[in-house]
């Protein structure tokens, strides 16, 4: 059972934001201080990647671990309404796998960074994130497949 009311369940959901997130400028400002340029949210490009590393032909999509459902500790299915959450999870969960297949084809190298990498309990130490993504965008390859959250394709 819900712990909260309609109404303040309805103004908790309605102040999560898709763009902009604590994780999302974390990685922001790490590739930034680095020296990558990028731009944000290319409506063109299919899932339309948080950022956009043009010059490298490599996307960034930083994923929160309950609505991408990745299956960590942070990503619990709601008790309540699971005739709800369950067919809009997994449609989110296919509308990713399409994407990423969309954009490996047209020749694009992905990072997806899960939200546990950057908080949480198996969250990596400070800057790790970043030193991992920003030395796979410069060679290309790189241990990113790892459990603390992070994959590069």
């Amino acid at each position: 059972m819900d712990v909260l009311t309609p109404a303040q369940r309805q103004l908790n959901m309605s102040r999560i934001r898709s763009r902009d997130t604590q994780p999302e400028l974390l990685i922001r400002r790490g590739l930034h201080a680095r020296g990558f340029r990028y731009r944000l949210h290319q409506r063109q490009l299919p899932g339309r990647p948080d950022l956009v590393l043009a010059r490298h032909r490599t996307v960034v999509f930083v994923n929160g671990c309950f609505w991408h459902s990745h299956g960590c500790h942070m990503s619990r299915m709601p008790e309540t309404r699971r005739e709800y959450w369950q067919p809009k999870l997994d449609r989110t969960m296919q509308r990713d796998r399409h994407a990423i297949h969309a954009l490996h084809a047209a020749g694009w190298r992905i990072v997806l960074v899960w939200e546990c990498a950057l908080r949480g309990r198996t969250r990596l130490a400070a800057g790790e994130a970043v030193t991992q993504i920003s030395d796979f965008i410069w060679t290309g390859t790189g241990v990113l497949l790892s459990v603390s959250g992070i994959e590069g394709v």
